[in-house]
C-alpha cells in the first residue's frame, strides 16, 4: 500500500511548488504595497467608490447593477469600467496565482490525509529527509496561508477579474466562488489552520518532538561551545585525521531559523499538545527563546511573541501559555542581544582558525568536511538572527547588542570556506569516494545482512546502494567522470517513505542502524556531487537581498574600521548568493546588481580617495625638489661664510626637503603611514577575488576601481593645471609636467599591492588629457591650455606688449613698465615648450594648431577685404613697381597699410608661435619612426602630386618636423573657398596681398618700435615675425590654387626691393629713421624662406645696404660682462 501512494515524491513536488506559491503571495503583496510596483488603477482616485464598493460586498457583488439599491445605484458606472487596460494583466496573473493556492491546499489536504491513513512514522534522527519533508510542508503551507491573509488588495484584484469574466463572457468565473469563500475564511487565519490540522495533531507533534535530540543540542549557549572547543581541529591533534561523523550527519547543519519554524508554527497548528504534553512545551519555550522575530519568506517575518499571544488570548484554558510567551519575551529582550552577540564573536575566530587550517592542509577538507559545513551553518543562522532584528530593534538597553561593526569579517571567511571546497573539490571526491565504496557499502551491507525481514521492493533498492557504491573507483575521478547519485538518495526517501508506515513488513525505527548509515551516506554522495546544494542548504545568505537598509548599515560600518577594510569585499561577493533565492514559478522578481554594484563603487572610491592622497603628499614632496626652490637654499649656504645673522622674531625656518623621513622613534605613526596601511587593507579585499558572477553577470571588482581611478585622476590633472578663466592665471607646463610624473610614479606603486594594470589606466588618462574633451565630457588640459596661450599670451603678443625673441627661441615681456600678470618667458621657453608638447602630445597640439589656424584665417579674411578695397591702385603698382615716380603718386591713393602690417604680424607671431611647438614636439613621440620619417620628406621627387606631398608634409608635421609648406595652414587657406569664389580671383587677390605687403613695408619706418634689437633678434614691435607670415601664407595660398610659389615670391622680392630702396633717397625724411631695422626684413625673408636664396636678393637689393644695416643696429647694443 505504501508504494502505492508515492509519498516521497509527493511530498518532494509539493514543498518545491508550496515554496513557488508563497513567493508569488509574497510578490503579490509586495507589488500592492511597494508605490514603485503598485498598478496605476489601484491608486486612480476615480475607482477608489469601486474599490471600496467590492471589499465591503465581496464576494457577494453584483456588478450589473441591478439588484443594487439605490444607495449603491452611483458606483454603477464605475464598476462597469472596474478593469482599466493597464491593469489587466495584473489582475489576471495575481487570480491565477490565487487559484493556484486553492489547488496547493486540496494536494496538501489530501497528502496529510493519506500521511494520517497510513499512521507514518516521523524522527529527525532516523527518517530525516522524510521527516524534514513533512514539517517543511506542514510550515510552508502554513506560511501561504498567512502570506495570503496579509494581502490587503486581493478582494479588489479578484473582484476586479471577475467582472471583467462576466461582462466577456455572460458569466462569472467558475474559481471565483471558491475564491471568495477561501478568503473569508481565511482572514484570520491561525483560526482555520488549528481547525484544519486538529485530526493531524499526533502526528505533527511526534514529528516535532523529534526536535528534542537536535534543537537543544544546536542552541548551546556560547560557554559551552568554547568549553567543548567547536570547530577546532587542533582541539585533539591525534584525532585529526579521523572522519568527522555522527548519528545524525545532516541535523548538524540543518538552519536554525528552519527549526524555530517549525516548532513555533507546528505548536501553533497543534496547539493542543502543549497544554497536555509537558515534552512539547519544553521545547516551544526554548523556541521562544530564540528571538523575536521568525522568517515567513524573504523579509516577511512574524512577531512569534505577539501573533502567539493574540491568538491564545481567545482562548479558554491558555492563560498559562500565555504567561508563558510573556516571560520568554522578557528572556529574549534581556539577554538575547549579548548572548548572539558573544556567539558571533567567537565564531569569528573559530571560523577564521578552521579556515587557515584547511587553507594550509587542505587534504584534511576530506575526513573534516563535516566541520565546514557546520561553521557555514552556525555563522548563516547567527547573520540571519542579527539581521532580521537589526531590522526590527526591541526597545532594550543595550541597542548595541544589534550593532555589529565586525561581520564583514565573518562574512569574508564564510565565502573564503566556499571557495576553499570548490577550489579543492578533487581532494573532497578522491576521499569520499574511497570512503563509500570501502567502508559505507561494506556497513550497509552487513546492516542488510543482519536484518530478519526484508520485502522484495525494499531489498531491491538496498540491493541497488550497495551495488552503485561498490562499483566507484579512484580512477572515476582521476578521469574526471561525472558523478551523479541523485537516484540513489531518492530511492533513499522512498525507502524511508515505504518503512516508516504503521504495517511496512520492514520497519525504519526498529533498525536504527541502518538510518544512521544511510543518512551519512547520502552526505557522502552529496559532498560527491551536490556540493553546490550542500553550501545553498548551510551557508544561503540570501536574506541579505531582502534586507538592503540593514546590509548596507554592516557595509558603513565595517568600512569606518580600517581592521575590517581587508574584509569588505565580502559584502559584495554576498551578493552572489542572492539568485539562490529566486524560483521558476515567480521570474518577474526584481534582480538587481544595485547593492552589488554600490558596495564595489564604494570599495573603489575609498580605495582612490587614499591613491590620490598619497599621490597628492607624494607630488608636494616631489615640488620641493624642483629648480624653482632652490635660490633660498642657495642663499642661506652663501650666508654660512659670513657672519651668521640672527632670525626674526617668529620666523619659521624652513625645513629642507627629507626631513619628513627623519624619525626618532619609529612608534610614531605619521600620516603617510596611516594612508598605506588603509592602502594595503583596502587593495587586500581587492586581491581577493579577481571575478565573480552576480545574476549571470561576471563583476571584475579591479575594474570598479580603474573606473573611479580613471575619472578621479583625470579631474585630479585638470585641477593642477590651476587655471583660472577670470584672472587668467594658469600652472607652468613643466610644474603640470613634474606633477604628472610625480603621481605617475606614485600610482605606479600601486601595482605592488593589486594585480592591475597602471600603464594602460595612465595613458588612457593622459590620452583623454590629449582630446577637447574628455570622456566624460569635461574639459581637458588641451583645451585649458589652447584657451590660455591664445587669450593671455598670443593676443598679448599681438599688441606687441609681449615680444617674440628668436635669440631665446621664447616670448619675453617688453621692458617698459606694465602691469605683467605673467612672466613669459616662463611659459614660451624652450623647457616649458617641451613639457606643454609632452602634455598636449601630437592630438592636443593638432587642437591647438586648428584653433590657431581659426584666427589667421579670420585675419586673412580681413586682408582680402583690404586688398578688394584697393584692388585698382594695387593692380597698377604691380605693373610699374619699378617707376618710382608712379609709385610714389599710387603710394598715396593706397589706403590701410598700417592695417595690412598689422595683420601680417599677428598672423607671423601666431605661426611663430605654432613653429616652437613643433619644434619641441620633436622626437619625443616614436623616435623608431622619425628615421624613415625624415626619409620621406627630404627625398620626396619635386614633381610630386599636390596631395601626397601634402599627406607627407602633415604625416613629418604631426611628428614635429619643419616642412617647406604647412599642410595645416593649406587646409585651412582650401576651407576659406567658397562656391561663389573662382579660382582665378583667389590666385589675383593672393598675388596683390603680396604686393600690398611688398608697398607698405616702408611705413614700418614710421613707428620708434620698429627698431632691431640684437639681444632678441627682432624688432621691439614683432614685425620680424612678417618674415615667417609672408613665407608660410604665400605658400600655402599658392599650394592651394596650384601655382607656382618661387616665381611669385621673387616679384614680392622684386617689388619690396624696389619701394625698400625709395627710403634711401632723402636720408633727412622721418621715414628713413628705421629704415636699417626694416631693409633687414628683406634679408629675414629670404633667409627664412625655402624658395629664395641670397643670390636672388642680391640681385634685386645690394649687399652692402644689408652689412651697412646690421652694422648699425648692432652699434647700440650694449655689450655686458656677467
Amino acid at each position: 500500500m505504501a508504494y502505492q501512494h508515492k509519498l516521497a515524491e509527493k511530498l518532494t513536488i509539493l514543498n518545491d511548488r508550496g515554496r513557488g506559491v508563497l513567493i508569488r503571495m509574497n510578490y503579490i503583496k509586495k507589488a500592492c504595497s511597494d508605490s514603485k510596483l503598485r498598478p496605476s488603477f489601484l491608486m486612480d482616485k476615480a475607482m477608489e467608490s469601486a474599490m471600496k464598493y467590492i471589499n465591503k460586498k465581496f464576494p457577494s457583488i453584483d456588478f450589473r447593477g441591478s439588484s443594487v439599491s439605490s444607495q449603491h445605484a452611483s458606483h454603477g458606472p464605475a464598476v462597469h469600467h472596474l478593469v482599466p487596460s493597464n491593469g489587466t494583466r495584473f489582475c489576471c496573473t495575481s487570480h491565477t496565482r490565487f487559484i493556484a493556492t486553492i489547488v496547493c491546499r486540496d494536494h496538501v489536504y489530501e497528502l496529510l490525509n493519506t500521511i494520517d491513513a497510513c499512521q507514518c512514522f516521523f524522527n529527525i534522527t532516523v527518517n530525516f529527509d522524510f521527516t524534514k519533508s513533512f514539517l517543511d510542508l506542514i510550515v510552508t503551507y502554513a506560511s501561504v496561508i498567512i502570506m495570503l491573509s496579509r494581502i490587503d488588495d486581493k478582494k479588489v484584484l479578484v473582484g476586479m477579474y471577475n467582472c471583467a469574466h462576466e461582462m466577456s463572457n455572460g458569466n462569472s468565473e467558475p474559481s471565483y466562488p471558491r475564491l471568495g469563500q477561501m478568503f473569508l475564511e481565511y482572514e484570520q487565519p491561525l483560526k482555520k489552520l488549528t481547525e484544519e490540522f486538529g485530526p493531524h495533531t499526533k502526528v505533527v507533534t511526534e514529528a516535532l518532538l523529534s526536535l528534542q535530540m537536535v534543537y537543544p543540542r544546536r542552541n548551546l549557549p556560547v560557554e559551552q561551545w568554547r568549553s567543548a572547543q567547536l570547530l577546532s581541529l587542533l582541539s585533539a591533534p591525534a584525532a585529526m585525521l579521523s572522519p568527522a561523523c555522527c548519528d545524525t550527519m545532516a541535523c548538524e547543519y540543518l538552519s536554525m531559523d528552519v527549526m524555530e519554524r517549525w516548532i513555533i508554527l507546528g505548536f501553533l497548528l497543534c496547539h493542543s499538545s502543549l497544554n497536555t504534553n509537558a515534552a512539547s512545551q519544553e521545547l516551544w519555550k526554548m523556541a521562544l527563546r530564540s528571538g523575536l522575530y521568525l522568517t515567513l519568506i524573504r523579509d516577511e517575518v512574524i512577531n512569534i511573541h505577539k501573533f502567539s499571544e493574540d491568538y491564545f488570548d481567545g482562548l479558554k484554558g491558555y492563560s498559562k501559555r500565555v504567561a508563558d510567551i510573556k516571560e520568554c519575551r522578557e528572556h529574549v529582550v534581556t539577554n538575547c542581544g549579548a548572548i548572539h552577540r558573544e556567539k558571533r564573536h567567537f565564531l569569528r575566530n573559530a571560523v577564521k582558525e578552521l579556515y587557515k587550517i584547511l587553507e594550509d592542509e587542505p587534504g584534511l577538507l576530506g575526513p573534516k568536511a563535516l566541520f565546514v559545513f557546520m561553521a557555514l551553518s552556525f555563522s548563516r543562522d547567527e547573520i540571519g538572527w542579527l539581521v532580521r532584528h537589526s531590522e526590527n530593534v526591541p526597545k532594550t538597553k543595550t541597542p548595541e547588542d544589534y550593532v555589529d561593526s565586525q561581520i564583514a569579517e565573518l562574512l569574508f571567511y564564510m565565502q573564503r570556506l566556499r571557495t576553499l571546497l570548490a577550489k579543492h573539490n578533487s581532494v573532497i571526491q578522491r576521499y569520499h569516494v574511497m570512503y563509500l565504496a570501502q567502508f559505507d557499502s561494506l556497513v550497509i551491507n552487513d546492516t542488510i545482512q543482519s536484518m530478519y525481514v526484508c520485502p522484495e521492493e525494499e531489498s531491491v533498492l538496498m540491493s541497488s546502494f550497495i551495488s552503485i557504491l561498490s562499483a566507484l573507483s579512484l580512477k572515476q575521478v582521476e578521469n574526471g567522470e561525472e558523478f551523479d547519485f541523485k537516484a540513489l538518495r531518492l530511492d533513499w526517501l522512498r525507502l524511508q517513505a515505504y518503512t516508516s508506515v504503521s504495517k511496512a513488513a520492514l520497519a525504519l525505527k526498529e533498525y536504527p542502524d541502518l538510518a544512521k548509515i544511510m543518512n551519512m551516506t547520502q552526505f557522502h554522495t552529496r559532498l560527491m556531487d551536490d556540493i553546490d546544494g550542500l553550501l545553498v542548504e548551510a551557508a544561503d545568505i540570501s536574506i541579505l537581498c531582502y534586507y538592503p537598509r540593514v546590509f548596507e548599515k554592516m557595509f558603513t560600518q565595517g568600512s569606518e574600521d580600517v581592521a575590517m577594510q581587508r574584509y569588505l569585499m565580502a559584502f559584495p561577493m554576498a551578493c552572489t548568493h542572492f539568485n539562490q533565492s529566486c524560483h521558476d514559478m515567480c521570474p518577474e522578481e526584481k534582480r538587481s546588481l544595485k547593492l552589488c554594484v554600490t558596495f564595489l563603487e564604494e570599495i573603489a572610491r575609498q580605495t582612490c580617495t587614499v591613491v590620490l592622497e598619497i599621490c597628492a603628499e607624494q607630488c608636494n614632496l616631489n615640488d620641493q625638489l624642483l629648480a624653482k626652490h632652490c635660490a633660498d637654499t642657495i642663499s642661506r649656504a652663501r650666508n654660512k661664510k659670513q657672519k651668521k645673522q640672527m632670525p626674526k622674531k617668529g620666523e619659521v625656518q624652513k625645513e629642507k626637503p627629507g626631513t619628513e623621513s627623519q624619525r626618532k622613534d619609529r612608534a610614531i605613526v605619521t600620516n603617510m603611514d596611516r594612508m598605506h596601511l588603509t592602502l594595503s587593507e583596502l587593495c587586500t579585499a581587492f586581491s581577493h577575488y579577481p571575478d565573480f558572477t552576480v545574476f549571470n553577470h561576471i563583476v571584475v571588482p579591479a575594474e570598479f576601481l580603474l573606473s573611479q581611478l580613471e575619472t578621479r585622476l583625470t579631474k585630479t590633472i585638470v585641477r593642477m593645471a590651476n587655471y583660472n578663466q577670470t584672472t587668467h592665471e594658469i600652472s607652468r607646463p613643466s610644474d603640470l609636467l613634474a606633477g604628472i610624473r610625480a603621481y605617475t610614479a606614485s600610482l605606479h606603486s600601486l601595482s605592488c599591492y593589486i594585480n592591475i594594470d597602471m600603464t594602460r589606466l595612465v595613458k588612457c588618462v593622459l590620452l583623454q588629457q590629449t582630446q577637447p574633451l574628455d570622456s566624460q565630457g569635461g574639459q581637458t588640459i588641451t583645451t585649458l591650455y589652447t584657451n590660455w596661450y591664445l587669450e593671455g599670451l598670443l593676443r598679448q603678443a599681438s599688441n606687441a606688449v609681449i615680444i617674440h625673441c628668436p635669440t631665446m627661441h621664447c616670448f619675453m615681456n617688453q621692458t617698459i613698465e606694465n602691469e605683467r600678470t605673467f612672466h613669459a618667458e616662463e611659459f614660451s621657453d624652450i623647457v616649458e615648450m617641451q613639457a606643454l608638447a609632452e602634455l598636449l602630445g601630437p592630438y592636443g597640439l593638432k587642437f591647438l594648431s586648428e584653433n590657431l589656424m581659426w584666427h589667421i584665417t579670420s585675419q586673412v579674411a580681413e586682408l582680402k577685404k583690404l586688398v578688394i578695397e584697393n584692388m585698382d591702385t594695387l593692380v597698377q603698382m604691380r605693373a610699374k613697381f619699378d617707376k618710382p615716380e608712379t609709385m610714389a603718386n599710387l603710394q598715396k591713393k593706397l589706403t590701410g597699410c598700417e592695417n595690412v602690417l598689422k595683420r601680417m604680424t599677428i598672423i607671423g607671431v601666431i605661426l611663430s608661435f605654432r613653429a616652437m611647438v613643433q619644434d619641441s614636439l620633436g622626437d619625443r613621440h616614436c623616435p623608431f619612426l622619425m628615421g624613415p620619417i625624415e626619409c620621406l620628406r627630404d627625398f620626396l621627387p619635386p614633381d610630386s602630386d599636390v596631395k601626397m606631398t601634402l599627406s607627407v608634409y602633415e604625416l613629418a608635421s604631426a611628428s614635429g618636423l619643419p616642412c617647406d609648406i604647412d599642410p595645416v595652414l593649406v587646409s585651412a587657406i582650401a576651407s576659406m573657398r567658397t562656391d561663389n569664389s573662382s579660382s582665378e580671383e583667389e590666385y589675383k587677390l593672393t598675388c596683390l596681398l603680396l604686393v600690398y605687403i611688398a608697398v607698405s613695408l616702408p611705413v614700418l619706418s614710421l613707428d620708434s618700435n620698429s627698431f632691431y634689437r640684437r639681444e632678441y633678434g627682432g624688432h621691439q614691435n614683432n614685425i620680424h615675425c612678417l618674415t615667417t607670415a609672408v613665407n608660410q601664407l604665400s605658400a600655402a595660398m599658392f599650394t592651394v590654387q596650384r601655382k607656382n610659389i618661387e616665381q611669385h615670391l621673387k616679384e614680392f622680392l622684386l617689388v619690396a626691393s624696389s619701394t625698400l630702396l625709395q627710403l634711401g633717397q632723402n636720408s633727412e625724411r622721418l621715414e628713413a629713421k628705421n629704415r636699417e631695422s626694416i631693409y633687414l626684413l628683406l634679408h629675414l625673408i629670404v633667409e627664412e624662406s625655402p624658395f629664395l636664396s641670397q643670390d636672388m636678393l642680391e640681385s634685386c637689393f645690394p649687399y652692402v645696404l644689408l652689412r651697412n644695416s646690421y652694422r648699425e643696429v648692432y652699434k647700440t647694443f650694449i655689450h655686458t660682462l656677467g
